[in-house]
């Protein structure tokens, strides 16, 4: 965005060092939107309309519980759900019905209690609200500040998930401050990013999607596994990875077959 680009995708493969689960995968694929100037309501209105084209488009048997998506606040999910990622279902045996559900206001930090210190819920450039920003010259009040962040859920899990970055680099200098980052490791790290923001960046904010555990819920599968090809294994291995392996000629002689030579 600061090279001039007013919107774009792409379909991209990620890598995430984490466990493997019904639900996750540590190779997946994701679907990244990127758009300046916008809000967040651009963002949420942008993606409602592109997932209920998606679902008419590929799964038309499927019905989607309620247009627009319901709204929940961080607090709400939490407070009523006990969970960010509510199953909104009315029938969850019902295995044609999604219930989509946006869940908005997170948290800008959270206390780490085993590292004893504050960190970023979603990353350290997700743009505080604007009724909060004079709260990050009062680290008391870190716990207080709410995030223009939001994820987009649907049956229980969390298929999409973005903000609307920072754009003003004296904001994203505190908050690196507040993260416990010194002036040496701030210009060290982020010197960069926050030199060429001087120039002139537009708000721009996105999303990104989990296509793989999108396409698992649509599907009606239980694990991600099924939706994908060569899916790793628990301890994060491709148990194809050495393979094929050479064949000897005893192999190629009961199978009644032989290997041509190339003049390539």
């Amino acid at each position: 965005m600061v090279g001039g680009f007013e919107r774009y995708f792409q379909i991209v493969r990620c890598f995430r060092d984490e466990d493997a689960r019904g639900d996750r995968q540590p190779e997946f694929t994701q679907l990244d939107v990127e758009v300046s100037f916008v809000e967040q309501e651009d963002i949420l209105q942008m993606v409602e309309q592109l997932v209920m084209g998606l679902v008419a488009a590929v799964a038309p048997e499927k019905k989607i519980t309620s247009t627009p998506f319901t709204r929940l606040t961080y607090a709400e999910a939490m407070s009523t759900y006990d969970t960010d990622r509510p199953d909104l279902r009315k029938n969850p045996d019902d295995p044609n019905e999604l219930a989509f559900a946006f869940v908005v206001d997170f948290p800008m930090f959270e206390y780490k209690a085993g590292d004893d210190r504050w960190g970023a819920v979603h990353h350290p450039f997700t743009s505080p609200q604007a009724d909060d920003i004079a709260k990050l010259d009062h680290p008391e009040q870190m716990g207080d500040i709410k995030a223009y962040q939001y994820d987009l859920v649907l049956n229980g899990y969390e298929i999409a998930g973005g903000s609307i970055r920072t754009h003003d680099p004296k904001i994203l200098h505190r908050i690196f401050e507040l993260l416990g980052h010194d002036q040496a490791d701030i210009q060290a790290q982020f010197g960069h990013l926050l030199e060429s923001f001087k120039y002139g960046v537009p708000p721009h904010g996105g999303i990104a999607f989990g296509l793989d555990r999108l396409i698992m819920v649509l599907a009606g599968e239980p694990s991600i596994r099924e939706v994908i090809a060569f899916p790793k294994t628990t301890d994060n291995r491709d148990i194809l990875m050495d393979g094929p392996s050479a064949v000897t000629q005893e192999q190629l002689t009961e199978l009644g077959l032989s290997i041509a030579s190339s003049a390539l």
